[in-house]
């Protein structure tokens, strides 16, 4: 485990499989498949010629499309083991659809639930115990970057118990499809652009049957998909 945040480390995410539309339109949109690794060229949606979208879309093309459910860990073991893990929580898991709608949280562009949905709570807090065997403790480097000190002790405690503080009833399910865009008037534009590109898939109900080991070597690298499990049918 490296103090300077270099060790490999491994994320457990939805994601539909590789070849579903939805990740084949976000993928395009983000510029990276992380399923098979290819960069690819963004699409010319309208309205918006005079948007770089290759930069407001790197930070999220370097984890790839996806719901985060279990925020990326150094692992204790191999990813293999975490593999192993996913694997065998998945066949306890049975499939189940949400809706998602595009949305402005905080700054940056998500899909993220039109309606609450408690299987998706059960999915994020029961995979947090699922992967807690096969993860390492939190590093110092990692505990110094993310804690909060005295101005969030409660932040902290989630911090040193989970290695990540959003979990929980601090967890939201999103999506992420842009780093955070300071320009409210671009952020709007985008949001409709968004809503419009992707309003054939998220007009029907998205089906979670399914979870992803996404792994990266170290935190230069592209995080890609090492394993998706169906769940148990």
């Amino acid at each position: 485990m490296s103090e300077e945040g270099s060790s490999p480390r491994c994320a457990g995410y939805f994601t539909p499989a590789a070849g579903h539309p939805l990740v084949e339109r976000a993928s395009r949109w983000l510029g990276r498949d992380a399923f098979t690794g290819a960069h690819l060229d963004p699409p010319h949606l309208h309205d918006l010629g005079d948007v770089d979208v290759s930069a407001i879309t790197a930070d999220p093309r370097h984890y790839g499309f996806h719901a985060t459910l279990r925020a990326p860990f150094e692992p204790s073991g191999s990813t293999a083991d975490v593999c192993a893990a996913a694997a065998a929580f998945a066949r306890s898991r049975r499939p189940f659809e949400i809706d998602v709608r595009v949305a402005d949280l905080k700054g940056f562009l998500a899909l993220v639930l039109a309606r609450p949905s408690a299987e998706m709570q059960a999915l994020h807090e029961e995979m947090l115990v699922a992967f807690e065997p096969v993860r390492a403790p939190l590093s110092a480097f990692d505990s110094a970057r993310r804690s909060r000190g005295d101005a969030d002790p409660a932040h902290d405690a989630r911090l040193a118990r989970w290695g990540y503080p959003h979990v929980q009833d601090h967890f939201t399910f999103h999506m992420t499809l842009t780093g955070r865009i300071r320009d409210d008037a671009l952020r709007t534009r985008l949001r409709t652009a968004l809503a419009e590109h992707f309003s054939d898939l998220i007009a029907v109900p998205l089906r979670v049957e399914g979870i992803a080991v996404f792994q990266q070597p170290d935190r230069t690298t592209p995080f890609t998909v090492e394993r998706w499990t169906p769940f148990d049918r």
